[in-house]
């Protein structure tokens, strides 16, 4: 095995708060650090930890193809895990969730023989389920990126809490940049299969200690005049219940009286 290694880790979505002790380590022990936050302060917390860390921002220039931002980004963090370095990547939030360039470095990185691993971190979806107080394991949850869930032309299971994500760049191709309309279009398909008056919860997780959460509660048909931002997350409660099959009940012994 090559010298070189790469591990990447979570900042997590709330600054310093949600950092593991895990991903403390490694920041503080790697000979080359790169990063993409969201926030000043977890910039701050990551060059204190690491003074000589670079960050990988300057890559996500407005109006840029983002497959062109992401190739440059893991360009400069394989480069170094060739140089010999112990490498680590941060990235906001979970690292292996909306967010090509992890996973795109890890594979490079062991296609060439080098040593690469993915630590956990906590992501809006954790956030979510805690500031919103439900059980996603009560009626289970099916979770799509919101372009990818119009696109893909896919059909919610109304029985199953229903989570999209960015609906505030739908259709983004370029960095910072989607439809105008996106809302428009988005809720359209989704009122093919809820009713109108379905009630919604469009969910901003609190980044900053001085930041509180955001949760906007409205009718599906309502969407649409609703205000978001690149980090809004649509939340969908289920809006019937799911049949139960009366033979497998049997042949499990539960008895539901």
């Amino acid at each position: 095995m090559a010298k070189g290694s790469l591990i990447v880790v979570g900042s997590g979505i709330a600054a310093l708060r949600h950092a593991t002790q895990e991903a403390c380590y490694h920041i503080s022990h790697a000979d080359k650090v790169f990063f993409l936050v969201v926030d000043p302060l977890t910039k701050a917390w990551i060059l204190k930890l690491n003074s000589a860390a670079e960050s990988l921002s300057v890559h996500l220039v407005p109006g840029k193809d983002r497959q062109e931002s992401f190739s440059e980004m893991v360009g400069r963090i394989v480069a170094a895990v060739r140089e010999g370095h112990r490498v680590c990547a941060v990235f906001y939030g979970h690292p292996g969730i909306f967010v090509q360039p992890s996973h795109m470095a890890i594979s490079r990185v062991r296609t060439e023989g080098y040593e690469a691993a993915m630590l956990p971190g906590v992501s809006t979806e954790d956030c979510l389920v805690a500031d919103l107080g439900v059980d996603l394991s009560q009626s289970g949850y099916q979770c799509y990126e919101a372009s990818n869930f119009l696109v893909c032309g896919t059909r919610p299971d109304e029985t199953a809490a229903l989570i999209l994500w960015q609906i505030g760049v739908i259709g983004q191709v370029k960095c910072g940049v989607g439809r105008e309309d996106g809302l428009q279009i988005l809720t359209k398909k989704l009122l093919s299969s809820y009713p109108a008056d379905h009630p919604v919860a469009i969910y901003e997780a609190a980044t900053l200690p001085v930041c509180d959460t955001t949760v906007r509660r409205t009718a599906l048909k309502d969407l649409p005049s609703c205000p978001v931002s690149p980090v809004s997350t649509l939340f969908i409660p289920p809006a019937r219940e799911s049949p139960l099959d009366a033979e497998m009940l049997a042949r499990l012994q539960i008895d539901i009286r």
